[in-house]
């Protein structure tokens, strides 16, 4: 048994063990209701699901047999279900929930390809299902964790079918199927023990190379650092120390942050298909947490992982500095976070499984002192997510390495105290100490913990705390909230761990201060807090005056209650009765109506802790002092129930004076806190009770009014409800210390006894008595009342009868919310109409709210008058919100039974998962092996309390599901009926409050739902419906609850679908908005329709069948309908439904099929926008046979007389709409006016929704209802704006294309001559539907198609490239692009005019054509290429790559600039289809003996370019320098222009940049890395040029290169060339390398060699003696950056030259005749050297830093540059450590602080 069920009151913990059984009886039901050969029999389990929820959230004992039987009639009933959504997102739920409780004790062996079909034919398709977005989005998520769930029970051998089924999906990179195989490859891929003979060296060697073969792209990284992740967790046995440096270089490049001043994201990042990445996920945690498992993981004795984390940790930490922040923080904080977590469950795995490579002392000392720099530099940053999250990971690590981390903990605690400048510190510190509050004390006083000789004696900790406790007092203030809430949560964790609060505790404990004197100044400091609170929100003085007064002391997550609670819970005998006079003596003395619940919750406190003296103390005074207020005050006579017989008028209404009202209300309010767990202890003032609440209600203020049925609704509750009575109190000391509370673990408990369970207050027959007199006299009394009142039906009266029916009805929801569920139920109606005995239903989960008081009878009769109130209210009152919202209320108490008060009530609770009241499941201090996570006894009462109330909701809520023979009674039905009526009302107040308790009422009993559907539907069609009951209906209309029976239910779903469409009548504009948002919202939540609205020989609607329906929406969504355009959108919306879920049921449905997309291919042509962009959608979705298309195994050359006669059952039907005359010349017409183009459209966003701008956001919502998923287009990513177009549409080219399919070549022979008119137009907007429909012609594949390229499309396609257009060039890309797009799912089969396309294109233009046409031929070949796969070429592709090849390296000088960048564009696609085929193993068996030849072709280029480059780059430069010294000798002279040699050379060069930038930005560089590195050399150099657009250019590529890592092989190379740079002549060059080198170093630190750093770093050195003072400046900055994050060793040695040079430098410099004779480089050199060592430790100390500060000051006295740099540098260094100087300045003597002084402070104001 759970410990929250042995803890529940004592009965109702009995009754829990019955729950077996009725577990078992669920899963018979559930078994017996499925019949596999009735589809239907689904939804009759789905009933079922809550029940089985609720044994799993109520952690039920059920037997594990019943858990084995339910898995798998789930699984079989979701894997039958595939066209019902619905079912499957209930079914899977909860097979999640039961798979991830149960997984350990369950055998199961599940099949991964059912669920991938699943996905593919819901999610992957072209031809998605009808159901709405939400539910889709909703199947997605239950899925995927339904594979996550069920991946342990893969059998053997899943893994390797998994691998080969995705393996050929990433095979080509720059596809976007390679984004969903690795995306499907992290989802399905199994690492469980059956599975892991498929791991191996060579496996992660083959996804590492894959992982690189994207870079740049956080969508990739993510799915592949999941996969890694899982794999180092789960599979040991692989040596992972060869791949270590490869991964921490990946992990540490997918940190976004900038390096050396550069940007902080990736200039250009790899575009995934938005819907790809929607569905995979993509989160920043999810790459983080991969990140922290993979590390931690990896952590092995004696393995190098601990050095690569310590480097990859000094990489990261200055990032988390606080005035280092930027939109980085987020994944830094979540990165901390998951690494501690990984390291705590690696930790207690391996605590209770001794592992082999188990972490020892050494190596837990190791991580946590790495964490801890992370923990010290994000400690107290700005982003307060982060300062949390250190707090957290302190609290962790402290049980593991206390005598490192406590210390710290201690040592900034101090720090933060003497800090005046920074007071958000102290907050932090606080909270920290918190944090860590249990591990202190357990290494203080135990007697098992680590010896405290490591910790530098044993009181260290205890004064940490003893000061702590008292500067908590000083904390409180009421004007610094965040740290009076820090300081209330550390004196609550402190004291949460002490077992008693005594003068007599533990003196080594309390021996600093004395806890009476403690506890006197705490209270004193408490009342001053309370005195000066103010609060956050206006009180609002209507009907729902709050009992809160809204400071934020009470506001949600603050610990002021509970930290009173344990304090007054722990005090002994004589220190509590010390504390209650105070506070009895504040409450009798001070009135504060801004601390209400503050107040009241002191009280509470006082009355939890000991009941029978604080009632004594509290209650009696307060109870008295409201009686005597309230007896001298006027009373409006209500006491007897009725009106007093002096008429009083209006005008002679009786009032309180202000301040009297102010202070009873308050007192009152108090009250009702106060006695929140008074009980047994209240009944000794039962009188002066009954006396207050009957006088505040008789009483002429409503303020006093409600306070009084606050008072009435806390008494009832305290005396009937079951709460926990010692909750606070210890009960079980620490072993190892006895003034310490032992905590608990829940997953420790086992079936013995339960460990000390809670005292229950159970109410005692005086209570229950009582409280029966309590609703004698407020319920039964005041519904006498009422029922007087509305007998009399007096219109119009006097202002105090008002008065007395909202006192009256007020009473009655008093009373009825004091009890709620305590006051039984009503007795359900069975099927045959009689009342049953609810003792007879079966019994499903245990659970009690309280004793019960009245009986059946009274919700009866107060039901039954409520409803004679109503109507009297509709009738006579209907103004009166008040009274109306008040018979609302009293309705909800009566019919939703338990329901609506357990929300308010649970948000009530403490922040139960602070880390202050938490012990994790490790802990180093004690020894101790935990199952599970510890806690203090007080918050796991706390915590089956909350359980407690749930199970009383459920099981009285849930009472009657067990038996499908219970109907609601008359009296349900009788509010039910009532609140119909006021769901329709004219105030929305009162309409909203209606709709949402009629709501909760129908959900609970469903049989309701229809009637009220009906009758609100019947509203909408209504035109004399005035506009309030429209918004009404559609408010209760548009509910989960609603459209989940809408799709089952066919007479509502239809009264539903005729009541919107024929609602166009109402003129209100407000209607009609309510009635499109009701339309929209039923389109996302769409889940289908029943199958039994199809059958129509048994079922009718109306007296007309399903095909009349139809019939009847098509005319209201025809073009001649008079409806507004957006109804005739919906009506169009419905008819598409009703088609695309009639396939799923109706064996022949082609009839109905082929008019509605015959309707819809009429709508292309229609006038109203809206309608065809939705009729587009339909079409794309309807047409589906593809009778004339080629099969992937027909061969193309079969001539059309060899074509069977096999024709579409749409043909006949599109044939004869089509070949109407001008149809479509209609139709493009229509089309072309969708692509509105603007003159400043940008191209290069991309776009493919249609109409995007006159569409408003619900019209999209109606008409882009579904996503296209993998189908969407283009299929390879983009990246070149020459060819990206925002105006061309892929659905509008797939319906000419479907149509083509559907209906053969005859559409061809309609469109042609339309066709030609369109693409010669001279208007935008028609060429681009003339591309659209080409595009889909081209790819249509049909029988026939080969003909009509040779007759006219390849003459047509040859004008199109001699065209002079140049704006449509962007759409005729487009269309040749899609034209030559892969066709099937994934792009892997080659379309039958590919290769003929490709031919036309490579076609040699004619001798004279413009430039426009050269480049615009260049776009299209681009275009072309990337669509193809590289990996599967066919030999004529090859042929055609090499010949275009070298066409293009011949035209790299070409004049145009345009034409140039089209050149290199095209030359990166190129250059990488053919070296990745050269990659593949398919060129080898297609080439066989020509492979030498072909390899030699293809590696040609490669030479030709590096050596071209070279010469062409000297000749740049030379060319540069010479007109630099002409222009020098005649500083007058023109500008000099380059020969003509030389500017073919900077075309040339432009050309070749545009290569390298196309090559980074489309990620298609993993396969030129050898290139772009021999490329290096001219990118550095020609930064800065006389050519501005060249280096435009170089810097463009610069830029991108610094995003880029570098592989072995050609690492080294790209080594040599950067060290060549840094040697250049020309000293632009020189600079722009040590830009490059410091990020170059950041991305390559873990995969370059200690030699190759060693280089690097002597040649950043000899730099600081450059004859270029910039270069010697940025060497400087250059190294500084270097030392932060680089080798230790290398740092240290630089550190001690650096020092020994300058001071050799400073003793030359002393001696006489020295000054002069040295170079300034040689005197900056050795300066600038120690400057960058200082700016190396921007914020820390170290015992070095001091020496060199004041060694570089000396040089202040040098000559300018040596002068400013020393000068800047000192003054940086005191900037950067102004925060925390007044500690660092002890470093420093006093001599050596003023010769700081002197060097930072300027001799002058203008120095």
């Amino acid at each position: 048994m759970h410990l929250y069920n042995a803890w529940l009151p004592p009965h109702v913990a009995e009754e829990t063990k019955k729950e077996k059984e009725s577990f078992a009886r669920v899963v018979r039901t559930v078994n017996e209701l499925y019949r596999p050969d009735d589809p239907d029999s689904v939804y009759a389990t789905l009933t079922w699901i809550p029940v089985i929820k609720l044994f799993i959230d109520a952690e039920s004992e059920v037997a594990l047999e019943d858990v084995d039987t339910l898995v798998k009639i789930g699984l079989e009933l979701f894997h039958v279900s595939q066209n019902n959504l619905h079912a499957q997102v209930k079914w899977g739920n909860i097979l999640v929930k039961l798979l991830n409780k149960y997984h350990k004790k369950l055998s199961l062996k599940v099949q991964w390809r059912p669920f991938y079909d699943t996905l593919i034919s819901t999610h992957f398709t072209r031809n998605p299902g009808p159901e709405g977005l939400r539910l889709k989005l909703r199947h997605f998520e239950t899925i995927t964790s339904l594979v996550q769930s069920c991946r342990r029970f893969f059998p053997p051998g899943s893994a390797f079918d998994i691998w080969s089924e995705f393996r050929s999906l990433v095979e080509n990179p720059w596809n976007n199927s390679s984004f969903e195989g690795s995306g499907f490859v992290r989802l399905f891929l199994p690492t469980n023990l059956d599975n892991q003979d498929f791991y191996s060296c060579e496996w992660i060697k083959e996804c590492i190379n894959l992982w690189d073969s994207i870079p740049n792209c956080q969508f990739w990284n993510c799915q592949w650092a999941g996969v890694i992740a899982r794999t180092v967790k789960n599979c040991n046995f692989i040596d992972w120390e060869c791949f270590l440096p490869t991964l921490f270089s990946r992990f540490l490049n997918m940190f976004e942050v900038p390096v050396a001043n550069g940007c902080e994201s990736y200039p250009f990042p790899l575009g995934v298909p938005k819907n790809t990445s929607f569905l995979f996920s993509n989160k920043i945690v999810t790459r983080m947490k991969a990140i922290a498992k993979s590390i931690v993981y990896l952590l092995k004795p004696h393995g190098s992982a601990q050095e690569q984390l310590e480097t990859f940790i000094n990489l990261l930490e200055q990032y988390y500095h606080p005035s280092n922040g930027g939109q980085w923080t987020y994944s830094l904080e979540r990165f901390l976070f998951h690494l501690v977590t990984q390291f705590k469950k690696r930790l207690k795995y391996e605590q209770h499984r001794r592992a082999e490579l188990y972490l020892g002392r050494s190596e837990r000392t190791k991580f946590v002192n790495v964490v801890l720099k992370l923990i010290d530099r994000g400690q107290y940053s700005k982003d307060k997510d982060l300062s949390e999250t250190v707090a957290v990971a302190t609290s962790i690590l402290s049980f593991v390495e206390p005598s490192l981390v406590l210390p710290f903990v201690a040592s900034r605690y101090y720090i933060a105290l003497e800090t005046m400048t920074a007071t958000h510190q102290l907050e932090v510190a606080v909270m920290s100490i918190a944090y860590v509050g249990r591990s202190l004390l357990q290494t203080s006083i135990s007697s098992s913990s680590i010896n405290s000789v490591h910790l530098g004696g044993g009181n260290v900790f205890i004064n940490l705390l003893m000061v702590s406790l008292s500067n908590a007092l000083l904390g409180m203030d009421a004007n610094d909230p965040p740290k009076t809430l820090a300081t209330m949560q550390l004196i609550g964790s402190i004291f949460s761990n002490l077992a008693s609060l005594d003068e007599n505790i533990d003196g080594l404990l309390f021996k600093q201060i004395s806890l009476s004197q403690w506890l006197d100044k705490f209270l004193s400091r408490l009342f001053s807090l309370l005195l000066y609170l103010e609060p956050s929100s206006v009180l609002n003085e209507g009907l729902h005056s709050p009992a809160t007064s809204g400071t934020f002391l009470i506001e949600y997550s603050s610990y002021y209650y509970c930290m009173l609670e344990i304090l007054l819970g722990r005090l002994s005998k004589s220190l509590y009765d010390q504390a209650l006079r105070k506070i009895s003596k504040f409450v009798k003395t001070n009135t504060l109506p801004g601390a209400i619940e503050e107040v009241g919750l002191l009280c509470s406190a006082c009355i939890h802790s000991n009941r029978e003296e604080a009632v004594i103390h509290l209650i009696e005074p307060l109870l008295l002092s409201v009686i005597n207020s309230l007896e001298d005050t006027p009373v409006m006579g209500f006491k007897e129930g009725e009106i007093s017989k002096s008429s009083i008028s209006i005008k002679e209404k009786p009032r309180l004076s202000p301040a009297l009202e102010t202070t009873i209300n308050y007192r009152l309010k108090v009250l009702s806190i106060a006695i929140s767990y008074g009980g047994p202890a209240l009944l000794r003032y039962k009188d002066q009770f009954k006396e207050a609440i009957t006088s505040s209600f008789d009483s002429p203020s409503w303020k006093v009014n409600s306070a009084g049925d606050s008072l009435l609704r806390s008494l009832l509750k305290s005396l009937t409800r079951y709460y926990p009575t010692d909750q606070y109190k210890t009960i079980l000391s620490h072993p190892d210390a006895a003034a310490l509370e032992d905590w608990i673990s829940t997953k420790d408990y086992t079936n013995g006894e339960p460990v000390m369970p809670p005292k229950w207050h159970i109410p005692s027959d005086d209570e229950v008595k009582f409280a029966n007199e309590l609703l004698d006299l407020h319920l039964q009394s005041a519904l006498d009342d009422l029922y007087r009142i509305c007998q009399a039906r007096i219109r119009s009266g006097p202002g105090d009868r008002n008065e007395h029916l909202k006192v009256t009805l007020l009473r009655i929801d008093s009373s009825l919310q004091g009890v709620l569920s305590c006051l039984p139920d009503f007795n359900p109606s069975s099927r045959n109409g009689t009342v049953e005995d609810p003792d007879h239903s079966p019994f499903l989960i245990a659970g009690a709210t309280g004793s019960s008081v009245g009986s059946t009878e009274l919700r009866e009769k107060a039901t039954e008058v409520i409803h004679a109130a109503c109507k009297y209210l509709l009738e006579e009152k209907s103004d009166d919100s008040i009274l109306l919202i008040l018979v609302i209320r009293i309705m909800d108490a009566l019919g939703n039974h338990g329901r609506c008060w357990y929300d308010d009530w649970s948000g009530e609770a403490w922040n139960l998962e602070s880390a202050a009241i938490k012990e994790p499941p490790i802990n180093f201090i004690v020894s101790s092996n935990y199952k599970g996570k510890r806690r203090p006894r007080w918050f796991l009462i706390d915590k089956a309390y909350l359980h407690s109330m749930w199970r009383a909701l459920k099981s009285s809520y849930n009472k009657f599901c067990a038996s499908g023979n219970f109907y609601p009674s008359n009296h349900v039905i009788l509010l039910i009926d009532d609140l119909l009526k006021l769901s329709l009302h004219n105030y929305g107040t009162v309409r909203k409050l209606a709709g949402k308790t009629l709501l909760k009422m129908i959900e609970r009993w469903p049989s309701m739902i229809s009637k009220c559907v009906l009758s609100l539907t019947e509203n909408l069609q209504d035109s004399k419906s005035s506009e309030h009951v429209v918004l009404g209906s559609c408010a209760v209309l548009a509910s989960k609850t609603v459209f989940k029976h809408l799709a089952m239910d066919p007479k509502s779903f239809c009264s539903f679908i005729r009541g919107i469409l024929l609602s166009s009548h109402h003129e209100s504009l407000e209607a009609q908005k309510a009635i499109n948002e009701l339309f929209v919202t039923y389109n996302i939540h769409f889940s289908g329709i029943s199958r039994s609205i199809f059958r129509t020989s048994d079922y009718h609607i109306d007296g007309t069948d399903f095909a009349n329906l139809v019939s009847q929406i098509v005319s209201l969504g025809s073009d001649s309908s008079s409806l507004h355009w957006r109804y005739n959108l919906m009506a169009n919306r419905v008819l598409l439904l009703l088609a695309m879920t009639s396939r799923n049921y109706l064996n022949s449905s082609s009839a109905i099929l082929s008019d509605t997309a015959g309707h819809f291919l009429k709508s292309l042509k229609c006038q109203l926008p809206q309608t065809r962009i939705l009729a587009i959608s339909a079409l794309n979705t309807l047409l589906k046979e593809s009778p004339y298309k080629f099969s992937a195994e027909e061969k193309p050359f079969f001539s059309d007389d060899l074509w069977g006669n096999t024709k579409s059952s749409l043909e006949g039907a599109l044939t004869r709409i089509f070949q109407e005359d001008g149809f479509f010349n209609e139709t493009l017409n229509s089309l072309s006016l969708v692509h509105i183009i603007t003159d400043t459209e940008s191209t290069s966003s991309g776009g493919n929704n249609a109409n995007s701008i006159f569409q408003s956001l619900t019209d999209k919502s109606i008409t882009r209802f579904y996503f296209d998923f993998s189908a969407s287009w283009p299929r390879t990513p983009s990246w070149i704006s020459l060819i990206d177009s925002n105006s061309f549409y892929s659905k509008f080219a797939r319906i000419f294309k479907r149509l083509v399919q559907e209906c053969g070549m005859s559409v061809l022979l309609a469109l042609r001559s339309t066709l030609e008119e369109f693409a010669n137009a001279e208007e935008r907007s028609k060429q681009c539907v003339a591309a659209e429909a080409f595009a889909g012609i081209l790819h249509s594949d049909v029988n026939g198609i080969l003909g009509a390229w040779d007759s006219w499309m390849m003459v047509q396609l040859q004008n199109i490239i001699l065209a002079q257009s140049v704006e449509s060039i962007p759409e005729w890309a487009s269309c040749i692009r899609y034209a030559v797009s892969g066709k099937g799912r994934y792009g892997t089969r080659v379309p039958l005019l590919r290769q003929k396309i490709l031919d036309c294109l490579a076609t040699p233009l004619p001798p004279k054509v413009t430039t426009t046409i050269v480049s615009k031929r260049y776009a299209f070949l681009s275009a072309s290429l990337i669509e193809i796969s590289p990996q599967k070429m066919a030999a004529g592709e090859l042929q055609l790559h090499n010949k275009l090849l070298e066409e293009l390296l011949g035209n790299m000088c070409h004049s145009s600039a345009q034409v140039r960048e089209t050149i290199g564009v095209t030359l990166s696609v190129l250059c990488s289809n053919i070296r990745l085929y050269a990659l593949s193993d398919n060129h080898r068996s297609h080439e066989g003996g020509n492979n030498d030849v072909n390899n030699q072709l293809m590696e040609s280029w490669i030479e030709l370019l590096t050596e071209r480059a070279s010469q062409v780059l000297m000749n740049i430069q030379n060319a540069s320098h010479s007109v630099t010294l002409e222009t020098s000798r005649d500083i007058s002279a023109p500008d000099m222009q380059l020969n003509g040699h030389s500017q073919d050379d900077v075309k040339w060069m432009e050309t070749l940049f545009h290569f390298i930038i196309s090559s980074l930005k489309s990620g298609r560089s993993s396969c030129l890395l050898d290139v772009i590195v021999g490329l290096l050399h001219p990118v550095i150099s020609l930064q800065e040029t006389l050519n501005k657009d060249l280096s435009a250019l170089a810097k463009s590529a610069f830029e991108l290169l610094l995003w880029r890592i570098f592989w072995e092989p050609h690492l080294q190379e790209a080594v040599s060339v950067i060290l060549s740079s840094a040697n250049d002549s020309n000293w632009r060059t020189r600079s722009a390398t040590l830009t490059y080198l410091q990020t170059f170093m950041h991305r390559h630190t873990f995969i370059l060699s200690r030699k190759e750093k060693q280089k690097i770093w002597r040649t950043v050195e000899k730099l600081l003696k450059d004859i270029q003072v910039e270069v010697r400046e940025h060497a400087a900055a250059v190294l500084a950056g270097l030392m932060k994050d680089g080798d230790e060793d290398l740092v240290r040695d630089f550190r001690d030259r650096a020092y020994k040079d300058a001071i050799a430098l400073q003793e030359k410099r002393n001696q006489r005749n020295m000054s002069g004779g040295q170079s300034v480089a040689s005197i900056h050199g050795p300066v600038l050297a120690l400057t960058a060592c200082v700016l190396s430790s921007p914020y820390d100390m170290p015992s070095w830093l001091p020496e060199h500060v004041i060694l570089l000051a000396g040089f202040g006295g040098e000559p300018s540059p040596v002068k400013s740099t020393v000068t800047k540098a000192v003054a940086e260094f005191r900037r950067t450590h102004a925060d925390t100087w007044d500690i660092q300045k002890n470093s420093f003597s006093e001599d050596q602080l003023e010769v700081l002084v002197d060097t930072s402070s300027s001799s002058s104001y203008f120095a």
